[in-house]
């Protein structure tokens, strides 16, 4: 069993975190954990943002500072090369969001390219990640989730996001570089496993490459996943697995609601979390065919992963197990983590900051629904504060 007390040692923790630092990660907490704050602060943003006031400083230095790598990959770099002095590696994140067009969708692929050609000159960068949707558009997914027929322009268009996501994994798969595919909303999620599980077919043979995203809070990802499995065996190839909660919830429940279906999310919590665990369970069962990136700041889910790796006697650093949290949270679960030699990552965000100002207000609109999230932040910060008093 093990030792419950791990994710209390905030000296390792914050080991990175200059005395400033520390400070202005309890001021942000202590905003993000009001929620009249939060609704005032994005509207003052976005207005200030629309209206080309010089705002763009002040946030840089606060909120973006401490959520975000930098503008580009080359800004992240001293985050990245920071990181990686306490073993923690780092999976650079272009956190633009809502693009439509096929140049875009161009950029966004030439983006990850360089991202993937950037990890395989640098250790501490071992996995890239992308969004269904930073590769195309929605409707697409949509559309054939449905299983309504192209039009012939459409499937042209298909045609090339298929194309852009054979680029980026045969990239990957010769510079041996992991890619996290992000899971989306359900209704054009099966779109996007269908194609997922093509590139894994291709590019899992011998070694995991791609990773889907379950996210645990709809409750029929556990059987998607077996099913996945049973192919995967008959066919041959490894199959990656990035798994989260969730984190479109409330969009979810409303669309089943306005449209009359039953809800794919789990009925509470409590179900999400049994879901969760049950889902590490069995990827941790049959790691000899899935791979897993834990995707996860509840800590009790990382101490169950911790006891079922003792249970079926896996190595701490096997390469199959990674844990993953978002770079500006949870540093008491990654860097404890890391000091004791599991496998970790940081998801680094990045991008200009006009751009990636929907990425963090979201961010801290999810860190107010979870208000013990926000909480343990503070009180964290608080004993290190104390301690460096002392």
């Amino acid at each position: 069993m093990t030792d419950r007390t791990i994710f209390e040692n905030t000296s390792t923790a914050f080991a990175l975190k200059s005395d400033s630092e520390l400070e202005r990660a309890y001021f942000l907490f202590k905003m993000i954990s009001s929620q009249p704050l939060v609704r005032i602060g994005t509207a003052a943003t976005n207005f200030a943002l629309k209206a080309k006031l010089p705002v763009e400083g002040l946030i840089r230095s606060t909120v973006f500072d401490h959520f975000c790598g930098g503008v580009n990959e080359e800004d992240c770099l001293p985050v990245i090369d920071k990181l990686y002095t306490k073993e923690v590696c780092s999976v650079l994140d272009y956190s633009v969001e809502g693009k439509e067009t096929q140049n875009q969708f161009d950029d966004a692929v030439a983006k990850i390219l360089k991202i993937i050609n950037f990890c395989d000159e640098k250790e501490a960068m071992p996995i890239v990640v992308f969004k269904p949707t930073g590769f195309g558009r929605l409707y697409l997914y949509q559309k054939k989730t449905e299983g309504k027929a192209f039009t012939i322009e459409e499937q042209a268009e298909w045609d090339r996001l298929v194309a852009r996501f054979n680029a980026v994994c045969k990239l990957a798969k010769e510079k041996d570089v992991e890619v996290l595919i992000d899971g989306e909303e359900s209704w054009m999620q099966d779109a996007a496993d269908d194609l997922v599980e093509d590139m894994m077919r291709i590019y899992n043979t011998e070694k995991t490459i791609v990773y889907n995203t379950l996210q645990t809070y709809r409750w029929d990802r556990l059987d998607y996943l077996k099913e996945l499995h049973q192919r995967a065996k008959s066919d041959g190839f490894k199959i990656g697995m990035k798994i989260v909660r969730g984190a479109y919830m409330e969009k979810e429940r409303l669309r089943a609601e306005d449209k009359g279906y039953k809800s794919p999310i789990c009925e509470n919590k409590k179900a999400t979390d049994n879901n969760f665990n049950n889902t590490l369970n069995y990827i941790l069962e049959n790691l000899k065919d899935i791979s897993v990136f834990i995707g996860t700041h509840n800590e009790e889910s990382c101490y169950l992963a911790m006891d079922l790796m003792e249970k079926f006697e896996v190595k701490k650093n096997d390469n199959n197990v990674w844990f993953g949290q978002l770079y500006g949270m949870s540093d008491h679960i990654s860097y404890n983590l890391a000091a004791i030699g599991y496998n970790v990552a940081k998801y680094i965000p990045f991008g200009p900051v006009k751009d990636v100002m929907p990425y963090l207000i979201r961010r801290a609109e999810e860190n107010t629904s979870v208000a013990g999230q926000t909480n343990r932040e503070l009180a964290l910060l608080k004993t290190e504060r104390k301690r460096r008093k002392l």
